[in-house]
């Protein structure tokens, strides 16, 4: 995989936000009393294709194709094809190439970690969110405001990704997929220390654990080792393809065997979608153990629903403590919440002084369920 994206397609992405910036801004810029009186609501606002800056003209996670896209992260319900031009970190481009193809976009944009783009009237710096490999957090600059747009994010330790930044600003737009109290996480090496007991009370069984096919399983992979297993991890085809990126990207996951043609694997832990878990595929193994790792294995109505014998209380989202802890460390007077728990949030907030709506955009937090769905069948033999 090469190790950059320049050329034509980065030229030509430059040249559509540059004629967009001209158009908005044009040479001389916009004047000083009119940046000094600017409200949040002047550099962003809520359309229903997503969160859209207007002095920068570019959409941030759009749910639908746009002319210039910024995107936080390679899952699916924030990463689509179709758009124009697309700005992301590479390991996010890189996570869009291998799930859509090498034409996803018009156009596209590598930007790092700390690294800045003037786009028009506007400042656009990447910080870490802390969710997945590449995941960002959007910063935007404009007339003396701050706006930070957080994408999907966690704030606990995670050895494949880079930790989350706090960041100061005027406005924050979160995400609030686990926004309520009940939402406790557990410390995720608890919960695979009692993956492992399982393993070693059943060597009979094959312990089958349902995660996401981006971060979430490699992120259980890793945990698995930092509890000392040694043993191969086994994975079902829908995660063969993240799996190996991240270790082309120098995640140390050990060693990683197709599940395809090894048998029923007794004693063993396989990786799957949570979608094949109720799958012709599962059925293969030897008396398998039914687990899933997620947040929302701390509802035991939901875990019986899906008819999980292990529940894994492991997530790559902040929990109620890590949201509500985070909106108060920017400093922000102002909160947005685009998807999850968005109700709760907002009431919260606003019984910390703060300013809160809900800005209810569809088509978030699905994550990777049809593509999961996808995979698994292709996995039946």
């Amino acid at each position: 995989m090469p190790d950059d994206f320049e050329g034509e397609h980065q030229r030509l992405f430059t040249r559509v936000f540059e004629a967009s910036c001209l158009a908005l801004y044009p040479r001389g810029g916009v004047r000083n009393d009119y940046l000094s009186s600017m409200r949040p609501q002047d550099i962003v606002l809520s359309t229903a294709s997503g969160v859209r800056c207007k002095p920068g003209d570019f959409h941030i996670d759009p749910t639908h194709p746009v002319d210039r896209a910024v995107i936080t992260h390679g899952h699916s319900d924030h990463a689509r094809a179709g758009h124009r031009a697309v700005l992301a970190t590479k390991e996010t481009l890189d996570i869009m190439r291998l799930r859509f193809g090498e034409d996803f976009a018009g156009s596209c944009q590598a930007i790092g970690y700390g690294e800045s783009l003037d786009l028009g009237g506007a400042r656009l710096t990447f910080h870490p969110a802390g969710h997945v490999l590449g995941s960002a957090q959007v910063l935007i600059e404009a007339g003396g405001l701050r706006v930070v747009a957080s994408g999907d994010y966690k704030d606990v330790e995670d050895p494949t990704c880079a930790p989350f930044e706090r960041l100061a600003c005027d406005l924050f737009i979160t995400e609030a997929t686990f926004g309520l109290p009940v939402f406790r996480h557990a410390d995720p090496d608890a919960e695979i220390r009692k993956l492992l007991r399982s393993v070693t009370l059943f060597p009979e069984r094959t312990h089958l654990v349902g995660a996401y096919a981006l971060g979430k399983a490699q992120r259980v992979m890793a945990l698995i080792r930092k509890a000392g297993y040694a043993e191969p991890i086994y994975i079902h085809g829908g995660i063969d393809k993240i799996t190996r990126y991240y270790q082309h990207r120098g995640v140390d996951l050990g060693r990683i065997e197709l599940a395809r043609g090894a048998g029923k694997l007794p004693g063993t832990i396989v990786l799957c979608p949570p979608s094949a878990l109720k799958g012709l595929w599962s059925r293969r193994f030897a008396e398998p153990v039914t687990s899933i790792a997620s947040g929302f294995m701390r509802v035991r109505a939901r875990a019986r629903q899906q008819l999980v014998q292990l529940p894994l209380v492991i997530s790559d989202h902040a929990d109620w403590h890590g949201l509500t802890g985070i909106i108060l460390a920017t400093g922000a007077s102002e909160i947005w919440v685009t998807h999850g728990q968005e109700d709760a949030v907002v009431h919260w907030s606003a019984t910390q002084g703060l300013r809160a709506r809900s800005l209810d955009i569809a088509g978030y937090g699905e994550e990777d369920d049809a593509e999961n769905a996808s995979d698994d069948r292709g996995e039946v033999q």
